[in-house]
């Protein structure tokens, strides 16, 4: 057996083959809310860039074009509020997975190292982690995670999967306490855009890192703000030092985003209606969803943001997962994320009109 393969769990989607069976046999066929995965179109202006930088013989560079890179600021400044970036300050990323899969291994992180994670989390994060050998600590609270002196710590807002958004307090805290014990805050800030009961702040924000970026790394993907999941187009910000040492190892990895696909970001980045335009859809999508599982005698938690609805019903979210498979729809048990999602179920906003009306119906 291949050693990484002991270091990781069993594969958490595996296990929703029986329900997704179950779901899919309603006759009106599955709703399926279990996946963040965008089901819009891709804006026109990227398909149109990505058509006319089809002619690329050469190969990309990881640190990417002059022209991504710019737009990378430049979108950070607009939107974010973010301190002046320069060019050792950015890079762009193959999607937002491949640097949280691999960032404690390009950190160098190993037997030994802690790497701090949400109670709650992305699994990514604590896969990321396995997979370097370091030890994870599941901790929400920014003191006692700086006491085990880790080497890196992740923070998700809004978070996936229970949609929380940490004030501007609380952003401040975790970056006061990683810098108190030497660790790197990575920030995953793929949701950003999605905020919808709180608006969600930018560890590059200056009022945030007090004018220095100093331990800190931003990642950011356009995946769900763009609809270009399949182009996998991310980019990363922060410390300059930082992001000098992962880029170098990231060039000897090869790990170069496809130069149509730099193109299509520069295009995306300076245009801010596309992503207005999809944001009013999944608010629309909430606003029908959401009143739909209450009425139905779930509990929503949280979920101020990001793309999904932490829901309960007060059992095992197992329990859960079969209730709504009955009715043809299907969800993400809690467990995925971590112990204390035990009661609770992901409820995803990634499906078309159609099928949020099918399952709002449904729940009646």
């Amino acid at each position: 057996m291949n050693p990484l393969l002991a270091r990781v769990p069993a594969f958490p989607w595996d296990s929703l083959a029986s329900a997704k069976a179950l779901a899919s046999a309603h006759p009106g066929g599955i709703a399926d809310l279990s996946v963040g995965t965008p089901v819009d179109p891709t804006p026109a202006i990227a398909q149109q860039t990505l058509r006319e930088a089809a002619n690329a013989p050469g190969y990309p560079t990881v640190w990417g074009t002059p022209q991504v890179r710019a737009a990378i600021a430049g979108y950070l400044r607009r939107r974010w509020h973010s301190v002046e970036l320069d060019d050792p300050n950015v890079q762009p990323t193959i999607g937002s997975k491949e640097l949280v899969a691999w960032l404690p291994t390009l950190l160098g992180l190993g037997p030994g190292d802690v790497v701090v994670i949400p109670e709650l989390a992305y699994p990514t994060y604590d896969v990321g982690a396995r997979l370097a050998g370091a030890e994870v600590l599941p901790c929400d609270d920014p003191a006692a995670a700086a006491a085990a002196r880790p080497k890196l710590m992740w923070i998700n807002s809004p978070a996936n999967p229970h949609g929380r958004i940490l004030t501007a307090d609380e952003t401040r805290a975790w970056v006061a306490a990683a810098r108190s014990c030497g660790a790197l805050l990575a920030s995953d800030e793929c949701y950003g855009e999605f905020g919808w009961d709180a608006e969600p702040v930018s560890v590059l924000d200056p009022d945030i890192n007090s004018g220095s970026l100093q331990g800190l790394v931003a990642a950011f993907s356009l995946s769900k703000r763009s609809n270009i999941a399949g182009y996998r187009a991310g980019f990363i910000a922060g410390d300059a030092a930082a992001l000098s040492d992962l880029l170098e190892l990231r060039k000897h990895a090869g790990m170069m985003v496809p130069a149509p696909v730099q193109a299509a970001m520069v295009a995306l980045l300076a245009d801010d209606a596309h992503a207005l335009e999809q944001r009013e859809r999944y608010l629309a999508r909430r606003k029908l969803l959401r009143p739909a599982l209450e009425a139905a005698g779930f509990t929503i938690d949280h979920s101020q943001g990001s793309l999904y609805l932490w829901a309960t019903r007060g059992e095992n979210c197992r329990d859960t997962v079969d209730w709504l498979a009955a009715r043809g729809i299907l969800v993400a048990p809690g467990d995925f994320y971590g112990p204390k999602g035990a009661n609770h179920v992901r409820v995803a906003l990634t499906a078309t009109d159609e099928r949020i009306q099918a399952a709002c119906a449904r729940l009646q």
